[in-house]
């Protein structure tokens, strides 16, 4: 029996595997960061032999062709995608021979791309699993927009017949390994689970469960807004990314930081948002290292636009580096440790933000205005639009994050109460406005305690 190893990337929403017999191993859709992947071949003992990408990822920059270099595998990819680097070019029915105890047989599933595959990790007994990447998921699938809108009926279309492919052709107790599906907006909706088998995809996937019109329309009709570095991640793959460099940013001083922060640029804090809210330097966009920054912050910005990164530790600002490579920001512009105080010119150039919960907020749209904080004269709700279109504030403005600092002018005049689903994303717009000269207050609350609390909901 071959042992799979999950690598998670849980910032992301993402899931590599490194699949071995005890002595040769194989990876699966590795992420940019590789030695990470080689440091548990090193505890493992054991030689990576092959490196496979089920799909050219729209999500992040894969490590799969460096880590091939590295490692001194082969680079398996679909033949279709005609990479201009040196692979090894798979197709349906290929059989890869690992080793006498491990072999890799490859299906096309396309879907969630043109030319997706699946590999089917097979033992000395048989099938054991299946490597699905962005095709059959946790209870639901890849999604199939990401290649154009033009394309996502007939891709949800072939992501339904492939489903059903692996279904037929796999035994009920074949193991499930997905790449996506645990918070990546590469699949159509959250994974339903922590683990399954065919067998289970069978009684609960829509792919499996419904026709393939009903699919395609519910399917179609669920997709949401996606990251917009997302168009840089396909192009980068293709071409064959650059090796990761995650050396230390350039150190920026008090007066460096201050000469960004006026230009106008992105020069973020990493700090959890308690600390943040209690005091930063005015002007710093909040995005805590302990949510899905970097997804937030490529969603943003321009990309290629100079990004300035300020932590508690030099390890937290490492930490954010190696979150930003994987998704192609590979140079921060400079870095700053320390407290706010000893980082800012001057006191007048430190700021807070008030916070409030949703009980607070239904007392203030009452008329009883909690002490210390303004009433409120617009409620902003910075979450996707699936998510207000499930169930929002009563009366509210909605402005989904990535279109806040862009869009800040459209947004009613006077004191502005900002929430998302859990205090996150509207740490980081109440910092927009903020840094926009707007009176916030953040309501740094789950969403799910709104209409406990007495905020009214609209209907």
């Amino acid at each position: 029996m071959n042992t799979v190893h999950v690598i998670a990337t849980s910032s992301l929403g993402d899931r590599s595997y490194l699949a071995t017999d005890g002595e040769i191993a194989v990876v699966v859709d590795p992420q940019r960061d590789v030695d990470r992947v080689i440091a548990l071949a090193g505890r493992l003992g054991v030689r990576i032999s092959h490196v496979f990408e089920t799909h050219v990822h729209n999500d992040y920059v894969s490590g799969g062709l460096e880590l091939a270099r590295l490692v001194g595998a082969h680079y398996g990819i679909a033949a279709d995608d005609r990479a201009p680097f040196e692979h090894l070019p798979l197709t349906e029915g290929n059989v890869v021979e690992v080793s006498p105890r491990l072999r890799v047989r490859v299906i096309g599933t396309p879907g969630h791309t043109f030319h997706h595959l699946s590999y089917v990790l097979e033992g000395e007994d048989g099938v054991e699993g299946v490597f699905t990447g962005g095709s059959l998921l946790f209870g639901t699938t890849g999604r199939t927009d990401l290649l154009g809108g033009e394309h996502a009926d007939t891709l949800a279309r072939e992501q339904h017949a492939s489903a059903r492919k692996l279904s037929a052709l796999l035994p009920g107790g074949a193991v499930i390994w997905p790449t996506h599906g645990f918070g990546s907006f590469c699949s159509a909706t959250q994974a339903n689970g922590d683990a399954s088998t065919v067998e289970r995809e069978r009684l609960i996937n829509p792919a499996l469960r419904l026709a393939e019109d009903d699919f395609v329309r519910q399917t179609l009709a669920g997709l949401d807004a996606y990251p917009a570095y997302y168009a840089h991640m396909g192009v980068t793959n293709l071409n064959g990314p650059a090796p990761v460099d995650l050396r230390p940013a350039a150190e920026a001083g008090p007066d460096e930081l201050r000469r960004r922060i006026d230009a106008g640029e992105w020069v973020v804090d990493l700090r959890h948002r308690t600390a943040y809210t209690a005091s930063h330097l005015a002007g710093t966009v909040g995005l805590g290292l302990d949510g899905p920054m970097a997804t937030w912050l490529g969603w943003m910005i321009d990309w290629g636009a100079p990004v300035t990164l300020i932590g508690e530790t030099p390890e937290q600002v490492a930490a954010a580096q190696r979150e930003l490579v994987r998704i192609g920001i590979d140079r921060v512009a400079a870095a700053a440790t320390g407290a706010p105080a000893d980082l800012a010119t001057d006191p007048s150039r430190l700021a807070s933000l008030p916070r409030a919960s949703f009980a607070g907020l239904a007392a203030a749209l009452a008329g009883d205005v909690p002490a210390g904080l303004p009433a409120p004269d617009v409620v902003l709700d910075v979450r996707l639009r699936n998510e207000w279109n499930a169930s929002h504030v009563d009366g509210a403005v909605h402005l989904p994050l990535p279109e806040v600092a862009a869009r800040v002018a459209e947004i009613p005049p006077g004191v502005v109460w900002v929430h998302c689903g859990s205090g996150y994303r509207a740490t980081a717009a109440a910092s927009l406005l903020a840094r926009a000269g707007r009176t916030v207050v953040l309501v740094d609350d789950a969403f799910a305690a709104a209409a406990p609390s007495g905020v009214p909901m609209a209907a």
